[in-house]
């Protein structure tokens, strides 16, 4: 049985958060280094280099300190092509999500890739990071990631 419309009570509701969340010690120093056109990774407990860098061991859940400087340079392990991107992406011309290998990380990540076509990109080719003309302090400084012929990776 369902109330006639009459008797049903409403009102205007808006659900916001008002509040702003500090990035730590950790991911801020690594967002601060990025507004600078600088690259850090951080060393695992094993010794291996996460990129982008955790707060905390993944295998121990011990806390990280050690940062490692890396290059703008690394590796195309695989891809997906975009032919044509939609609203979501926030850029127009076709691209790839990508994982790529930083030089000197032991762990690929996902970025965009971006190249004339699917037919340009191969396994294993050497990138470069595309820096954002206007940097914030945000994973997006790293616009994406382009070819690096003849640049040593």
């Amino acid at each position: 049985m369902t109330e006639p419309r009459e008797n049903l009570l409403e009102a205007d509701f808006e659900l916001g958060f008002t509040y702003t969340r500090s990035p730590g010690v950790i991911i801020g120093k690594f967002l601060a280094a990025l507004q600078q056109q600088q690259i850090y990774g951080i060393r695992a407990n094993d010794g291996t280099v996460l990129f982008p860098p955790t707060e905390y061991d993944p295998r121990t859940a011990e806390s990280l300190h050690d940062f490692v400087p890396l290059t703008d340079l690394g590796r195309l392990l695989y891809w997906t092509w975009i032919d044509q991107p939609r609203d979501h992406h926030q850029i127009s011309q076709p691209f790839a999500f990508a994982m790529i290998q930083l030089d000197g990380a032991d762990v690929p990540f996902l970025h965009r890739m971006f190249a004339d076509s699917a037919e340009h990109l191969s396994v294993g080719m050497a990138v470069k990071v595309q820096w954002a003309e206007q940097r914030r302090g945000a994973i997006t400084d790293i616009h994406g990631f382009v070819t690096a012929e003849g640049e040593q990776s």
